[in-house]
C-alpha cells in the first residue's frame, strides 16, 4: 500500500496555511507585540512564508523544497518561544506542530512525485 503524493501536498498546505494564519492571529489579536510595531512584527513574521507561496500552489517542486526550508526557521522560533516564554507555549506548540506538517508534507511531496514520472 502506497500513500498517493497529493495527500503529502495536502498535508503541506495545511501546514503552510495554518503557519500563516497562526502566525497572523497571534501577532495581532492573540499576543500583540508592546515595544515594536505590529506591522513591523508582521512583516518579519510572515514575508519569510510568503516567498515560497506561488510555487507551492503551482505544486513546483523548487518551490516545495524552499518550503521545507524556511519552515524550519519557523520550527526553531517555537521551539525558542515554547522553551522561553511558558505563557505562550500553546501557540509556540501549534507553531511547531504546522512547521512539521509542511516540512514532511512538501518534503515527501517532493520525494514521491518525482517517483510516478
Amino acid at each position: 500500500m502506497t500513500i498517493k503524493p497529493i495527500y503529502y501536498y495536502i498535508i503541506a498546505l495545511t501546514g503552510f496555511f495554518g503557519l500563516f494564519a497562526l502566525l497572523m492571529l497571534w501577532n495581532t489579536v492573540l499576543v500583540p507585540s508592546t515595544r515594536l510595531p505590529v506591522a513591523l512584527v508582521l512583516l518579519v513574521a510572515v514575508t519569510p512564508l510568503l516567498l515560497p507561496m506561488r510555487g507551492l500552489l503551482n505544486r513546483n517542486p523548487r518551490s516545495c523544497a524552499w518550503a521545507a526550508y524556511i519552515s524550519l526557521i519557523y520550527f526553531l522560533h517555537g521551539t525558542a518561544e515554547a522553551y522561553v516564554n511558558p505563557d505562550e507555549r500553546l501557540y509556540a506548540s501549534l507553531e511547531i506542530l504546522l512547521s512539521l506538517m509542511l516540512f514532511f508534507g512538501s518534503t515527501f511531496y517532493i520525494r514521491f512525485a518525482g517517483k510516478q514520472n
